[in-house]
C-alpha cells in the first residue's frame, strides 16, 4: 500500500503540514526537518497524489504546449527547453500537435482547459486572437512563442524574424549570389517576418526580383520537406534560374535541397541554400545546410520562466516580450568561391 502524507508526517513526528511545506520547498523549514523528511520520503518512494493535490491548492502542476508540428525538430527541441525548466519547480508538461489546423488548434486548447493546466505555451497557426478568447475567460496565464498574434494581451517568446530573414538573404549576397529566391511560408508572423527581411536586405543592395522568386511553401498534410520540394522545382522553371534560395526553415530547405540535386545541379556552385531554425541533423545532411539559428532551447527555457512567473505570481502579471537574437551558422551549402 501507498504511503500517504500522513504516514510520513507520523513515523517522523511532525505535522502533515511540515511535511507539505517541505516538499513544496517552503522556505520556513529547518535544515535538519527538512533532510529527515527528504530521506523518509525516499526510503517509501512516496509520490504525491496530483488529483488530490490540485483539489487542496487548485493547480494541477502541469503547463500545456501546442505546437503547430511535432515532426519538426525545432519545435521537439522547444519543448525539451520548456520541460527542463518546468521540471525544476515540479511541474510537468502536457504536449499536443495543432498539425498547423486552426480548427484542431481551438480543440486542443479546450482539452487542455479542460485538463485544468495552470499554464498554456503556444506556437499559434491562427491568424487572430479570437482563438485566445476561451483561455482569457478562464483566466489562465499564457505564452506565445515563436509565432505572434497582434494581441497586448499575452506574453510572447521568440526571435527577430526580420533580423533573420535579411540575416539570411545578406548572407547569400555576400557570397555572390545575384538571383536570390525565396520559398516562405504559410502566412504566420515567423514566415511574414522572415520575407520581410529577405526584401529589405535586396533593397539595401538596390537589387530587384521578379515576383515570381517568391513561392509560397504553404501548408498542406504533406511534411516541410515535401512541401520545400515541390516550392523547389517551381523555383528552377524560372528563367533565368536563382543562383540563391531562402528558405523559411530547414525542413524545407531539407527539400529544397533534394530538388536541387535530382536537377543534377550543385550546391553550392550553381544554387546556394540557406534554411531559417538551425535543427540539430543540418550538419550531417548529403550538403551540410546553412541556417539561421533561432536559439529553439533558449526559446523553450525562456517560456518556461514566464509560465512559472505567471503562476506563482500574486496578482495577474503584466504580458512580457522576450525576443532572441538569431546567428548565423555558415556550412557547406553557401561556401561558394568568390
Amino acid at each position: 500500500m501507498a504511503s500517504r502524507l500522513k504516514d510520513i508526517a507520523e513515523h517522523l513526528g511532525v505535522s502533515v503540514i511540515t511535511v507539505s511545506k517541505v516538499l513544496r520547498d517552503h522556505p520556513d523549514i529547518s535544515a535538519e526537518t527538512r533532510a529527515r523528511v527528504w530521506k523518509r520520503v525516499r526510503e517509501v518512494n512516496y509520490r504525491p497524489n496530483i488529483a488530490a493535490r490540485a483539489l487542496v491548492t487548485g493547480k494541477s502542476m502541469s503547463v500545456g504546449f501546442i505546437a503547430p508540428d511535432l515532426m519538426h525538430a525545432f519545435f521537439s527541441e522547444v519543448a525539451g527547453g520548456l520541460s527542463r525548466v518546468l521540471r525544476t519547480k515540479g511541474y510537468g508538461l502536457l504536449i499536443s500537435s495543432s498539425e498547423e489546423d486552426t480548427g484542431l488548434e481551438q480543440q486542443e486548447v479546450s482539452q487542455m482547459l479542460a485538463r485544468g493546466v495552470d499554464a498554456l505555451v503556444i506556437a499559434s497557426a491562427q491568424s487572430s486572437v479570437e482563438s485566445l478568447r476561451e483561455i482569457e475567460d478562464r483566466k489562465v496565464p499564457y505564452i506565445l512563442i515563436d509565432r505572434k498574434l497582434d494581441t497586448p494581451g499575452a506574453s510572447f517568446v521568440g526571435t527577430d524574424d526580420e533580423t533573420a530573414g535579411r540575416m539570411a538573404t545578406e548572407h547569400l549576397i555576400e557570397k555572390g549570389c545575384r538571383r536570390i529566391a525565396h520559398i516562405r511560408g504559410a502566412n504566420v508572423s515567423t514566415a511574414e517576418g522572415r520575407c520581410a527581411g529577405y526584401r529589405a536586405a535586396l533593397a539595401k543592395h538596390g537589387m530587384t526580383m521578379p515576383e515570381d522568386y517568391i513561392v509560397y511553401q504553404g501548408v498542406s498534410d504533406n511534411s516541410g520537406e515535401v512541401r520545400g520540394h515541390s516550392a523547389m522545382r517551381q523555383l528552377l522553371t524560372r528563367d533565368p534560374r536563382p543562383d540563391g534560395v531562402f528558405c523559411f526553415n530547414d525542413p524545407g530547405a531539407m527539400g529544397a535541397m533534394i530538388a536541387i540535386l535530382e536537377a543534377g545541379l550543385r550546391i553550392p556552385e550553381d544554387i546556394a541554400l540557406i534554411g531559417c531554425g538551425n535543427v540539430r541533423y543540418a550538419p550531417f545532411l548529403r550538403v551540410p545546410l546553412s541556417t539561421v539559428d533561432q536559439s529553439a532551447v533558449a526559446l523553450g527555457e525562456q517560456a518556461g520562466r514566464l509560465a512559472l512567473a505567471h503562476i506563482e505570481a500574486k496578482t495577474p502579471s503584466q504580458p512580457t516580450t522576450v525576443l532572441l537574437e538569431p546567428k548565423l551558422v555558415e556550412r557547406a551549402s553557401t561556401a561558394r568561391l568568390l
